[in-house]
């Protein structure tokens, strides 16, 4: 197998976050399910933005979080995903590439401006996502290009991914590409909404080997083979797919392959303040781990250590040096 140029070559919608702190009300007058991701469109997104308080805005987007989470840590790491060459885009590209992570997707020059997701954060700590895809839901197959998915060691890919057609096409081409190197596919399941719409194909991803590592938290599990029994749950999923992470909030995570189940504690935190990307970096935790070799358990620490820094503020990227985090903590890096 060829030397790899990137640890972690991560897939995904390409999304610029607005949040805002709200209550239990604005989310009912509004009509959005507490917890929920909803896409939208651009009318929709534009009252949403006029009624929503102070806001904060940060690149965003589920593999994106993911990939500059493992930046941080050290690891070499590469995006594709698509914007629009409009002033978000714009902003979005130097973001990324500010966080050391490696972005050549070829921005549209013309279509639908740049995805954005309108992100209402609840005095505890939950966040509610309405999300316009924008120019995300142009990515194409076109956009892959082989030669870097096979020079990356771990393929990484969002559920999200599967809403927009095109996308699709691109997930699936990307991820023979990276097989047929020898390489390992990741998948995070991203929302129980999404497993709702999704779920048989994403079994069938599984069972086929199209996927070889999967990412889930409770609830995307329960949905994913519609059982409120986690043991049962937790089972089928160790029959289909070689490796599965669940993540459990602050009962930590568990890590189950064929040969062993690996519970893994969560971080201590003073304060929760926002959850918006605190399973994109876990993932980036974990498969920071993974690329160091650093075994199922230590991976799920990493991951635990990343997710915890990132709900004690407001939006979804680390506002610390994790590999120093990780260092401190006695953690492999």
């Amino acid at each position: 197998m060829a030397e790899a140029k990137y640890d972690v070559l991560a897939i995904g919608n390409a999304i610029f976050d607005i949040f805002a702190q709200t209550d239990e009300k604005f989310l009912a007058d509004h009509g959005m399910a507490k917890g929920s991701m909803a896409l939208i469109d651009e009318p929709r997104a534009a009252a949403i933005y006029r009624d929503m308080g102070p806001a904060t805005q940060v690149s965003g987007g589920s593999a994106a979080n993911t990939i500059v989470g493992i930046a941080n840590l050290g690891a070499r790491a590469a995006y594709v995903g698509k914007v629009k060459d409009d002033q978000i885009g714009k902003l979005y590209s130097h973001d990324i590439r500010a966080a050391g992570v490696a972005f050549e997707t070829a921005a549209a020059k013309d279509g639908p401006a740049t995805g954005c997701s309108y992100i209402l954060v609840t005095p505890d700590g939950e966040r509610t996502m309405n999300t316009y895809l924008g120019a995300a839901q142009d990515l194409t197959p076109s956009d892959i290009d082989a030669a870097q998915v096979a020079a990356s060691h771990l393929l990484y890919l969002e559920g999200y991914l599967w809403d927009p057609k095109n996308a699709k096409e691109a997930f699936v081409k990307a991820a023979t590409i990276a097989h047929d190197a020898g390489r390992q596919v990741a998948l995070t399941l991203s929302d129980s909404f999404c497993v709702d719409r999704y779920r048989d194909e994403f079994i069938d991803l599984m069972r086929k080997g199209t996927v070889d590592l999967i990412f889930a938290n409770e609830s995307e599990l329960h949905s994913l083979y519609q059982t409120s029994d986690f043991d049962a749950a937790l089972k089928q999923l160790r029959d289909d797919t070689r490796l599965g992470v669940v993540t459990r909030s602050e009962k930590g995570c568990v890590v189950v392959s064929k040969l062993e189940t690996v519970a893994v504690p969560a971080s201590p935190i003073e304060k929760l303040v926002d959850t918006t990307g605190a399973g994109d970096l876990f993932a980036a935790g974990f498969l920071f781990g993974m690329v160091r070799n650093a075994g199922h358990y230590n991976s799920g620490r990493l991951g635990a250590l990343a997710a915890a820094e990132v709900i004690q503020h407001i939006g979804a990227r680390p506002q610390v040096s994790l590999k120093e985090l990780a260092r401190q903590n006695g953690l492999p890096v």
